[in-house]
């Protein structure tokens, strides 16, 4: 039985009642994803017996995907009723970046509906190419003079961090008809590597957001360091929820969206009110980057 909403990719609270009578996969443990274990070369043998043809190798895939995939739903799930919370109230984004439109089509096939990419070289292809019920979200950092594509391809942009970059995809948004959902990017560890918008400018932007006409504000999105303990896991996803809440009273504004949470960090950001958590190599597997 699917544990997961079909159309969504949100596990509902009666799929999740199900799944409880049912044997329990093993919890993962909550530090940042780095286990080789989780990885398709160290997994797949023991899916299937035929591991030689071609046949057999795409169904060893196809089988990964989707037993990776089951279980973090399942995982998702469970964090969230430990934190006080009702399951549905925590949707899941693939992060399917760097891995081809099969493997997509094969989570896809599993129910999942929300994927995520962070180039928009990628993501303009496998927008043509696969269902047109994708719900697109765009995670990675947006430069100006992509905002045209990011606006004709997404349906989400969780990466706005700017009140030049917010005029202009509000522009954009108005002369082709669209409506886009966005999220305002706001870095609380203060990393120089980390994209987004510091203290000083946090009430600018929203006030910008606030104004624009063809963008809807969901809420903002923000992400931790990758060696971050539990302690300041919660005090930057934490922040950032404090941060929502005073912008909501400011502006008279349900901001229900908070985008944090990735494959090593989400058990802490669901505990602090995820709304959307951006996972990807937990499903997929590690990634191989062209230098």
């Amino acid at each position: 039985m699917a544990i997961a909403a079909k159309e969504t990719g949100n596990i509902t609270g009666a799929d999740y009642n199900v799944k409880k009578d049912m044997a329990p996969l093993p919890r993962r443990k909550p530090q940042h994803f780095r286990s080789p274990a989780a990885t398709p070369q160290r997994q797949l043998q023991t899916i299937t017996a035929e591991p030689d043809s071609v046949a057999g190798n795409v169904q060893i895939m196809e089988n990964y995907l989707e037993l990776q995939y089951r279980q973090i739903l399942n995982e998702v799930a469970e964090t969230a009723v430990r934190a006080g919370r009702r399951p549905e109230e925590v949707r899941l984004v693939a992060v399917s970046k760097t891995f081809p439109a099969a493997d997509i089509a094969t989570v896809y096939s599993c129910g999942q509906r929300l994927f995520g990419e962070s180039k928009i070289q990628e993501l303009e292809p496998k927008t043509a190419a696969l269902p047109a019920d994708i719900e697109w979200h765009l995670i990675g950092h947006l430069q100006g003079n992509k905002a045209a594509k990011a606006v004709a391809c997404a349906d989400w942009i969780h990466s706005v961090d700017s009140v030049k970059l917010l005029q202009r995809l509000d522009r954009l948004a108005g002369e082709v008809g669209r409506r886009i959902n966005i999220l305002l990017e706001y870095n609380l560890s203060g990393e120089a590597s980390k994209f987004g918008a510091g203290d000083g400018d946090a009430m600018a932007l929203a006030q910008a957001a606030a104004a624009c006409r063809h963008l809807c504000w969901r809420g903002l999105m923000t992400m931790a360091p990758f060696q971050a303990d539990e302690s300041e896991l919660h005090r930057i996803f934490g922040g950032l929820r404090e941060l929502r809440d005073r912008m909501a009273g400011a502006f008279g504004m349900t901001l229900p969206e908070l985008s944090m949470g990735m494959s090593g960090d989400y058990h802490a950001a669901i505990a602090e009110g995820a709304t959307l958590v951006r996972i990807g190599t937990a499903i997929f597997g590690k990634r191989s980057y062209r230098l």
